[in-house]
């Protein structure tokens, strides 16, 4: 019998969502509701995008000081650009698995919240509850798609980063350093579009976070 990579993919994500059931609902029994870890997963994020933007920064400041080099070590310069491209790299990967983990939260919080809405017998309650969900989801959603549209700003930095490190890599001249200084501008450019969309998304995680602790 034949299976499609889209039965396997659906199969996948049952598998993922039942284990995620569990994981939340072991985490209830102890007295911690799904909620906590939402806030708990966005405060994360934020911290994980505080430091990514330090991160980029840094490695900005150093392509800016290799654009100036005289003379010397030139095998050092790539080490250290090579260095900074990696972490960048690494924090890249970071933000993408927490902005993962909140998505993942969510739906079951949501989707419980939904559910639970039904069971209501009070009109007053139910519709009280729904409106808390609706500004819940409204909010969330002005987070989830600030801090995606960030996390959209890094991939064109790294290319670029990448590019640079290689070309050091296999060009430890002067013709190196003059496609170093011909990039400078755009990498500037795309930091400077990076770091504003960063800021914007760590704000919106502290209007999130502040919310959801007022509810």
């Amino acid at each position: 019998m034949k299976y499609s990579i889209r039965f396997f993919a659906v199969i996948f994500a049952i598998f993922l969502t039942a284990c995620s059931t569990m994981y939340y609902s072991g985490l209830e029994k102890i007295g911690i509701p799904k909620r906590d870890v939402l806030v708990y997963r966005v405060e994360k994020a934020r911290d994980t995008q505080e430091e990514t933007r330090e991160q980029f920064k840094s490695a900005l400041e150093q392509f800016s000081a290799a654009t100036n080099f005289k003379g010397g070590d030139l095998e050092g310069i790539y080490k250290k650009l090579n260095g900074e491209y990696e972490a960048s790299v690494n924090k890249a990967k970071e933000v993408r698995s927490r902005i993962e983990d909140i998505e993942n939260v969510s739906a079951a919080l949501f989707r419980e919240w939904e559910q639970e809405i039904t069971q209501y017998s009070n009109p007053a309650l139910k519709r009280s509850s729904q409106d808390r969900l609706t500004e819940t989801r409204s909010y969330y959603k002005q987070l989830i798609a600030a801090m995606k549209n960030a996390e959209s700003r890094i991939q064109p930095v790294l290319t670029v980063f990448n590019d640079q490190v290689m070309y050091l890599k296999h060009n430890l001249n002067a013709r190196a350093i003059a496609s170093l200084k011909g990039e400078l501008k755009t990498l500037q450019s795309n930091v400077s579009t990076l770091v504003a969309a960063m800021e914007k998304s760590i704000n919106e995680a502290n209007t999130f976070i502040s919310n959801m602790e007022k509810n």
